[in-house]
């Protein structure tokens, strides 16, 4: 065969993904259709089944990745709690396709044994950022409480950050911004 539906695409699966992320860089999870991946990298409409089953299969694994590059991204800061929230939110801006992805369970199986065990991974790491805590009357603190807190406070302002809704004092370095905003906690 000639043309751009050659016989042998190379590694198709990898292809199809970095399509997907694309697609939800340009317009967001929802404008996804396996169709439009399949003409993207140039191979029949019924390709990506092959490798994903469909829509929800993709993004399964998308969310997966983002999940582990997450782990990769806080393993980074070796469990110093200002860097992991830096982190955190350069990790949104980095991989915002990923990000978009991983917490909109709507889209995808978050059931997946592939999902849950690399979330897991990435909660492991951002709990063991804050295990050395004490709560400001010297008690001992809770690992599980302390880390939703953190969590809710990076992920809440990447994505304020990714929305465009923090007013424009905060500057143009979302990993400078994130700093100055997470060590005021932190005081």
């Amino acid at each position: 065969m000639t043309g751009t539906r050659g016989y042998h695409h190379g590694d198709l699966r990898r292809a199809l993904l970095d399509a997907a992320v694309e697609v939800i860089g340009e317009s967001g999870p929802a404008a996804v259709s396996l169709r439009d991946l399949a003409r993207r990298a140039g191979v029949s409409h019924a390709a990506p089944a092959h490798h994903f089953g469909d829509k929800a299969g993709l993004l399964t694994v998308l969310a997966a990745q983002g999940f582990d590059l997450l782990a990769e991204t806080l393993r980074g800061a070796d469990g110093d709690l200002l860097a992991s929230g830096v982190a955190y939110v350069d990790f949104a801006v980095r991989h915002r396709a990923h990000f978009e992805v991983m917490f909109r369970p709507e889209l995808y199986r978050p059931d997946a044994p592939e999902v849950q065990a690399a979330r897991d991974r990435a909660g492991d790491v951002l709990r063991a950022g804050v295990v050395g805590l004490a709560n400001r009357d010297g008690s001992p603190a809770d690992p599980g409480r302390d880390a939703l807190a953190a969590w809710s406070i990076v992920h809440g302002f990447a994505t304020l950050w990714l929305a465009g809704a923090l007013p424009p004092r905060v500057g143009d370095d979302p990993r400078e911004a994130a700093r100055v905003v997470i060590s005021r906690l932190l005081e």
